[in-house]
C-alpha cells in the first residue's frame, strides 16, 4: 500500500492510495498540473488512476476536478448531493459522475464512505479496504461514533489536525468564521484528533496529520500537542505532519 497526501491545508487537498493495485485519488483540490507531476514525482501516471473520490463539494477539494476530469476522463466517485452542489459540475462531463449511497467495490477494493460533520451539502470520509485499510477523515466538526468506528482498525490514517482553539480565538479571523470551525460542523481541533486517535481499539501503523490551517495552526505545534496528549495516555503512534506546499507519503506498511 502506498499513500500519498499531495497536498492538504485550506488551500486544496489531494491524497493518492494505492492498495492492491488500484489507484485512487481522494480529493482534487489543487491544479491538475499540481496532481499530474505531484503524481509523477510519486512514479505515478495520472492517466492511470482507477478514480476519483470526492468528499464534498467545497472548492479546497475539487478546483483541480474539471480539467482533471478533461484529460482523463475519470470515474468520480460522491454522494448525489455534494454533486449537485458542486459549483463545477456543468464543466464536467457528466458520464464521469457515478453516485454513491453505500459502499462499493472497484477494482477488488472496498471503498466504505461514511458520514462527517461539516457544512456541506452531504459530507463523507473514506474507509478503503483490501489487503490492507486506509482512512480518510478530514474536515471534521467533531469525531461522532461513526467516524470512530470508521477510523478504527486503519493501518494508515490521514486525521484532520486542523487548528489550536487558542490560536484561533486569537487571530484575525473574523468571529463568524471563527465561530464556524469552532462548531461542530467546522474543523477538527489538534487536540480533539489526539482525543480520537487515544480512544481507538486497534491503532494504525501511520497516521497523517491532515488539514492543518496555516493561520490557526504550526506543523510543530499540531504534533506537539498532539504527541503530548498521546505520551499522556501511554499511546505509542508513528505521527507524519501534512503540507499544503509538499507531498509527504509513505510507500509501504509492514
Amino acid at each position: 500500500m502506498q499513500v500519498s497526501v499531495l497536498a492538504s491545508g485550506s488551500k486544496g487537498n489531494a491524497v493518492y492510495v494505492e492498495m492492491d493495485g488500484t489507484r485512487l485519488l481522494i480529493d482534487a483540490g489543487i491544479s491538475a498540473t499540481k496532481i499530474k507531476k505531484g503524481l509523477a514525482a510519486e512514479g505515478v501516471d495520472a492517466a492511470s488512476l482507477d478514480g476519483v473520490l470526492v468528499t464534498h463539494e467545497h472548492r479546497d477539494h475539487i478546483a483541480g476536478l474539471t480539467t482533471l476530469s478533461k484529460w482523463y476522463h475519470l470515474p468520480i466517485f460522491t454522494r448525489q448531493g455534494t454533486i449537485e452542489n458542486m459549483s463545477c459540475r456543468s464543466a464536467v462531463p457528466a458520464d464521469c459522475f457515478h453516485p454513491i449511497t453505500g459502499s462499493f467495490e472497484l477494482n477488488g477494493i472496498r471503498v466504505e464512505p461514511f458520514n462527517i460533520s461539516h457544512d456541506a451539502a452531504d459530507p463523507v470520509g473514506y474507509r478503503i479496504c483490501g489487503s490492507r485499510c486506509c482512512t480518510l477523515a478530514t474536515d471534521l466538526g467533531f469525531v461522532t461514533s461513526s467516524v470512530q468506528a470508521a477510523i478504527d482498525g486503519a493501518d494508515v490514517l490521514v486525521l484532520e489536525a486542523n487548528h489550536d482553539p487558542d490560536v484561533l480565538k486569537n487571530g484575525a479571523y473574523p468571529w463568524s468564521l471563527k465561530r464556524r470551525i469552532l462548531s461542530n460542523r467546522g474543523h477538527l481541533a489538534n487536540s480533539d484528533a489526539a482525543w480520537a486517535l487515544v480512544r481507538m481499539k486497534k491503532r494504525p501503523a501511520k497516521v497523517f496529520l491532515a488539514h492543518l490551517s496555516e493561520e490557526n495552526n504550526r506543523p510543530e505545534l499540531a504534533r506537539e500537542t498532539v504527541q503530548d496528549i498521546l505520551d499522556r495516555q501511554g499511546v505509542q503512534l508513528d505521527l507524519m505532519v501534512t503540507s499544503q506546499s509538499e507531498a509527504v507519503s509513505l510507500h509501504s506498511v509492514n
